[in-house]
């Protein structure tokens, strides 16, 4: 009898984890998302620089927009006019457009609001070209705009967001010579 309760006992146990464990593995497939398309990672890496450029100029003070570590660098505001003109050398790119300077005029950008202004429609623009041109038409070769070559437009894209991400590290470094907390480094609230 005692081996006839065992054997019950065990066949329970037996099937009790065979049920179970589907279950734990389908919930532990499902927490693994699957991986997005190359256009939506070049966006996502896009729009990560452009938030972060974006946040510093919101916070800057207004009346040290003009101001330069050493008076041989730009002044933060000129950081991000050059960042802001730079990207239009993808999106015009991508939009069969000629290209542009590669620094918006400080002169046309007078204010903060302006330069702000300016920052979010260059990074909204660009999203927004490679929202258009999707994977096939980011695979597409177009001639590069700053060498004698062709490339896959997603290369520009994946060079200016880069040309960002350097500025960014630059205008890091303007928060810590002016005595600043940069706003990525701040304490989370």
């Amino acid at each position: 009898m005692r081996r006839t309760i065992a054997a019950l006992v065990f066949i329970a146990l037996v099937l009790l984890a065979a049920r179970t464990a589907p279950t734990q593995t389908a919930s532990a497939a499902k927490a693994l998302r699957a991986a997005v398309t190359t256009s939506e990672e070049l966006l996502n890496a896009w729009n990560e620089v452009g938030r972060k450029l974006i946040a510093m100029a919101e916070d800057w003070p207004e009346e040290k927009y003009d101001w330069k570590p050493t008076p041989a660098v730009k002044s933060f505001a000129e950081q991000l006019l050059h960042v802001g003109g730079a990207n239009y050398f993808f999106t015009d790119t991508a939009l069969g457009k000629p290209l542009g300077q590669e620094d918006l005029p400080r002169e046309k950008y007078k204010t903060k609001a302006d330069v702000v202004a300016a920052m979010k429609k260059s990074f909204a623009d660009g999203a927004a070209a490679i929202k258009e041109k999707g994977d096939a038409g980011l695979a597409a070769t177009v001639k590069h705009p700053f060498a004698n070559q062709m490339a896959h437009l997603s290369t520009i894209a994946w060079d200016l967001s880069e040309h960002a991400g350097e500025h960014y590290g630059q205008l890091v470094m303007y928060y810590r010579t002016s005595g600043q907390v940069p706003p990525e480094s701040r304490p989370r609230k």
